[in-house]
């Protein structure tokens, strides 16, 4: 018999206990993240993130949710922390991904909204210090940027883009692989 029963979240990472069986236990850690599309005009916002073991990546700005928080909450911490923008209003999720990654159990739900409005000036306070560039792009930048990028990260933003989201707007994937820079995910 398997169940799932949720533990205490730490850091903004829920902890599942998912028992098999009498004799075998796994630990699920579960993410949701919240992420944000911030057009101005015809330029999106992206973040450039440092990944343990030197690994980089674009991405749009966003976050794990902290508990307590709702997705919007701490999609807009997580943007004024990583570009020093304030958001005023989202809308959406106009899109969402979930991901399972059993080889490594995690599993991830990300919402991505989009900003209707924003003010500040770009500057860089990410506490967890991943983001450590902040650069507006043209669309047309988007596919070489996010080439060799994870297919759950690139896949959904092209596509919303170009105006070809899936009918449900949800992308899932299966993460297979245990070594972070050896990741392969599949649609699914």
């Amino acid at each position: 018999m398997t169940t799932l029963t949720p533990r205490p979240r730490q850091h903004g990472i829920r902890m599942s206990v998912l028992t098999v069986n009498r004799w075998q236990t796994l630990y699920m850690r579960q993410w949701t993240v919240g992420g944000g599309v911030i057009f101005d005009a015809d330029r999106i916002l992206m973040v450039h993130n440092h990944r343990r073991g030197g690994r980089t990546d674009w991405s749009t700005p966003g976050g794990v949710i902290d508990e307590g928080e709702t997705v919007v909450q701490g999609l807009t911490r997580e943007v004024k922390e990583e570009t020093g923008l304030a958001v005023a209003s989202w809308v959406g999720p106009i899109y969402t991904i979930s991901a399972e990654a059993p080889e490594m159990d995690w599993t991830l739900r990300v919402e991505v909204h989009q900003a209707t409005g924003f003010s500040g000036d770009i500057q860089i306070e990410d506490p967890d210090g991943i983001v450590r560039e902040v650069q507006w792009f043209t669309r047309d930048l988007l596919p070489s940027l996010l080439e060799g990028q994870q297919l759950w990260l690139r896949e959904p933003l092209l596509s919303y883009l170009d105006e070809q989201l899936p009918d449900d707007a949800h992308f899932k994937y299966r993460v297979l692989g245990n070594e972070a820079g050896q990741l392969r995910a599949e649609r699914v």
